[in-house]
C-alpha cells in the first residue's frame, strides 16, 4: 500500500502541475501534507515533517544560492562574464564552445557541489548562450551534466565517500574508477545529449539574466585576469577543505585547532561569500557604491521563486522519506535473487525515484546492501568499485518532482515543469544508466 500510495502520489502531483497548472510551489506542499496523511505519519507531527524537509533543503540551497546569484549578477552586470565568455570563444572557437565549458565544469567540479558550481558557472553559460544566440540548453546542460557526474560518482563528494566507507571500498581506487566512468559518461549523456536538446528545445536566455547591466561600456569592462581570479577563488577554497579532509582521514595530517580554521574558509557558503566580497572588491571601480547595493539586491529578487520552490521540492521528498516509501522498496528489492550490481542499481533507482536526494539514496543502498556483500565471496576491489558506481547511477536516474536539483535547474532556466521532465529528467536518467553499463562492463573485464 505504501508503494502504491507513493505512485498515486507522484502522478497526483504531475497532474497538478502539468495538466490542473498549479503552481509549483502550491502543488508540492499540498501533496506534501496529503502523502503524510494517507501514509500513516503521526498527525502530531506531520508539520514538523514538512518543515524539516523543508528546511533542511533551504539551509543546504539558500545561501548558495543568494551568494551565487550575487556573484553572478557583478559578473555579468561588470561585462566580466562577457570578457570570460569571448575568451573561451575566441580560443575554442563558436562550435565548441559548449564543450569548453563542460570541461571546465568537470574540472570545476571536482571539489565543488552540484548546486555551488552551477550556480558559479550560471551567469557564464547564459552569457555565451545570449551572445551566440543559441538555446541555453546548448551549454547549460553539458555544464549541469559535467557536476552531476563528478558530485555522484567522483571522491570527495559525500555520496560516493560514504557508500564507500559502508562497503570497505580503496577511496583511491574509487576514485580513479569513477573518474574513469564519470568523463565518458558526461560526453555521451551531457555533452552530446546536450547539443541534441539545444537543436530540440529554442530555450531562450532567462528574463532574470537579460534585462538591462547597469555598465554596458566594453571600456570599462574588468580584464579577464580579475574575472579569472573571482571564479578560481571558490574551487581553490573548497579544494583547500577537501585536501585537508582527505589528508586527515588517511593520518598523514594531524587535526587541530589551525587546521579546522582554515577548512572553515573552505566551506561552500563561506567560500562564496569570500568570493562575493572579493568580486565587490576588485569590480570597486566600476560601480559606485550605490550600484554595487543595488545589484546585489536585484540579484535577489528573481531567485526567490528559485529557493523555496527548491525547498518545496525538499519537503516532498522529507515526507517520502518520512513516510517509510524508500524502506518499502529496499525490502521488496532485497531478494529478488538479481546479480549483486543490478541489484544494486534497481535498488537504488527505486530510492532514488521515491525519495529524491541522490546522496540519500546511495548511503541508503549501500547501508542495505552493506551485510549482503560482506557474506560475497571473490568479489575484488574493483568489483566493489564497480557497485559503488552501479549504486552512484541508481541514484541519479529519474530526477523528478521530488527532488531539488530538478527544481534548481527548472527556474534558473525558467523552463516549464513538461520541458524539464523531457530535457535534464532524460538527461540525468542517461547519465545513470550509462555509468550502470560502464560500472558492469569493468567489473565483467576486470
Amino acid at each position: 500500500m505504501l508503494l502504491f500510495a507513493g505512485a498515486v502520489m507522484v502522478l497526483l502531483l504531475m497532474l497538478l502541475v502539468i495538466v490542473v497548472r498549479l503552481h509549483a510551489f502550491i502543488a508540492l506542499i499540498l501533496v506534501s501534507f496529503i502523502t503524510a496523511c494517507i501514509t500513516g505519519v503521526d498527525p502530531t507531527s506531520i508539520v514538523s515533517v514538512m518543515l524539516s524537509g523543508f528546511g533542511g533543503t533551504l539551509a543546504a540551497v539558500a545561501l548558495l544560492v543568494g551568494l551565487g546569484g550575487m556573484i553572478g549578477k557583478l559578473l555579468d552586470a561588470s561585462g566580466g562574464a562577457e570578457v570570460l565568455s569571448r575568451r573561451l570563444v575566441d580560443y575554442f572557437g563558436e562550435q565548441r564552445a559548449p564543450f569548453a565549458l563542460g570541461v571546465a565544469s568537470l574540472l570545476f567540479g571536482f571539489p565543488i557541489f552540484f548546486d555551488a558550481g552551477l550556480i558559479v558557472m550560471m551567469p557564464i553559460l547564459l552569457t555565451v548562450a545570449r551572445k551566440l544566440g543559441q538555446s541555453t540548453l546548448t551549454y547549460v546542460l553539458p555544464a549541469a551534466g559535467a557536476f552531476a557526474v563528478m558530485h555522484a560518482f567522483v571522491p570527495p563528494h559525500p555520496g560516493p565517500v560514504a557508500a564507500a566507507d559502508l562497503l570497505g571500498v580503496n577511496m583511491g581506487l574509487l576514485l580513479l574508477v569513477g573518474l574513469l566512468v564519470a568523463i565518458p559518461t558526461w560526453y555521451a549523456g551531457a555533452y552530446l545529449y546536450g547539443k541534441y536538446a539545444g537543436q530540440s528545445f529554442n530555450l531562450p536566455v532567462p528574463a532574470w539574466f537579460s534585462g538591462e547591466t547597469i555598465n554596458d561600456t566594453a571600456s570599462a569592462q574588468p580584464g579577464f585576469s580579475r574575472v579569472i581570479v573571482i571564479l578560481l577563488t571558490p574551487f581553490f577554497l573548497i579544494s583547500l577543505d577537501t585536501v585537508a579532509n582527505t589528508l586527515v582521514t588517511a593520518g598523514m595530517l594531524e587535526p587541530g585547532a589551525w587546521l579546522n580554521n582554515i577548512r572553515l574558509f573552505g566551506k561552500t557558503p563561506i567560500a562564496l561569500l569570500v568570493t562575493l566580497l572579493l568580486a565587490l572588491w576588485l569590480l570597486r571601480s566600476l560601480f559606485s557604491r550605490r550600484q554595487l547595493e543595488s545589484l546585489c539586491n536585484d540579484a535577489l529578487g528573481p531567485l526567490c521563486a528559485v529557493i523555496l520552490i527548491t525547498g518545496a521540492g525538499g519537503m516532498f521528498g522529507g515526507v517520502l522519506r518520512a513516510s517509510g516509501i524508500g524502506d518499502a522498496l529496499a525490502a521488496l528489492l532485497a531478494d529478488t535473487g538479481l546479480p549483486v550490481i543490478v541489484a544494486a542499481f534497481v535498488l537504488s533507482s527505486c530510492i532514488r525515484v521515491a525519495q529524491g536526494s541522490a546522496t540519500v539514496a546511495l548511503t541508503t543502498t549501500a547501508a542495505l546492501l552493506a551485510p549482503v556483500l560482506a557474506a560475497q565471496t571473490g568479489l575484488s576491489a574493483m568489483d566493489l568499485c564497480c557497485i559503488v558506481i552501479a549504486i552512484a547511477g541508481g541514484a541519479t536516474v529519474l530526477s523528478h518532482f521530488n527532488d531539488s536539483g530538478f527544481w534548481l535547474v527548472s527556474r534558473l532556466l525558467e523552463m516549464d515543469e513538461k520541458t524539464t521532465l523531457k530535457t535534464w529528467t532524460v538527461m540525468e536518467t542517461l547519465l545513470g544508466t550509462l555509468a550502470f553499463v560502464f560500472a558492469a562492463l569493468l567489473s565483467w573485464l576486470f
